[in-house]
């Protein structure tokens, strides 16, 4: 099987006709044809199912999708490899990111970054936890910024990049606003406006309720860190967030929790044993220089 073959697949799929693919892949439909015909030859079945108005993926060719990415993205890593025993001249690195970092000031850090690797081409995603996991596992992410309930992934590896506690916010008025500490049975009963399914911090709330015998009445749940704050603010509910968000945010009360304190902690994540394309490994020793 020749790169170039899969290259062509993945035109197609992309483009929806093997006229739009040839023509992006700058060569005769033809020759795009043949290509795919030896593919599919050397494969053992159909890749596509062709009708005189469409093309879509047969089965086979849904079953092949997954590796023919991968399989381009590890060739992408070997070729940024090559290029990077230049000196990091030319390459790309993907980078994730879950809401909210903390003190990690990731704009002024990647700008940084580029000025020293000013060729290095850099994206980056913002996703939830387990969207972030499936990226680097399918190789379309080198890093990601994840918060974990709990030890990380076996088929992952990560630098500490801090940790902080959790703490409770709520609207002015309420009748816990202006206690320095709170205990999680104080909260019983309470009705909370939460953070999206999926999330580390949302985890540890609900871990932490269920062990406790906390009732939490869940009123809202949102997706985006500004809008919970502004519900919580506007007297919807109570929410525990991050401790450097808590403290940043106006117009709400903040309170330590206590009978059991909570921490989080934000790890820089890699596939296991480590990121393989030099550009990442430049951007992680940047971010997180080893200890």
């Amino acid at each position: 099987m020749e790169l170039r073959q899969v290259e062509h697949f993945l035109a197609v799929v992309e483009h929806g006709s093997f006229t739009a693919a040839a023509r992006v892949s700058r060569i005769v439909q033809s020759a795009l044809s043949t290509s795919i015909r030896n593919l599919e030859r050397e494969l053992g079945g159909a890749l596509f199912e062709r009708t005189t108005r469409r093309v879509t993926l047969s089965e086979a060719g849904r079953a092949f999708l997954p590796g023919a990415r991968r399989l381009l993205t590890e060739a992408g890593a070997a070729a940024d490899a090559v290029r990077a025993v230049a000196g990091l001249h030319r390459g790309r690195v993907a980078i994730g990111m879950i809401q909210w970092l903390g003190p990690v000031d990731l704009p002024a850090e990647l700008s940084r970054f580029h000025r020293e690797y000013p060729e290095i081409q850099i994206s980056v995603l913002n996703a939830p936890v387990s969207v972030l996991l499936d990226r680097l596992r399918e190789g379309e992410l080198d890093l990601a910024y994840l918060a974990a309930d709990g030890a990380l992934p076996d088929d992952t590896v990560g630098r500490t990049v801090f940790r902080e506690d959790l703490l409770l916010i709520t609207p002015p008025g309420h009748r816990l606003a202006g206690q320095p500490r709170v205990s999680w049975a104080e909260l019983d009963g309470e009705p909370f406006v939460d953070f999206a399914e999926g999330t580390a911090v949302t985890g540890i709330i609900r871990r932490l309720s269920t062990q406790l015998g906390l009732h939490r009445r869940v009123v809202g749940q949102v997706t985006q860190l500004d809008l919970q704050l502004d519900l919580v603010r506007n007297g919807l509910g109570v929410a525990i967030v991050q401790g450097t968000l808590a403290r940043s945010t106006t117009g709400v009360a903040v309170a330590e929790l206590a009978d059991p304190s909570v921490r989080w902690e934000v790890s820089l994540v890699s596939r296991a044993p480590g990121p393989i394309n030099p550009a990442a490994v430049a951007l992680l020793d940047h971010l997180v220089p080893a200890r």
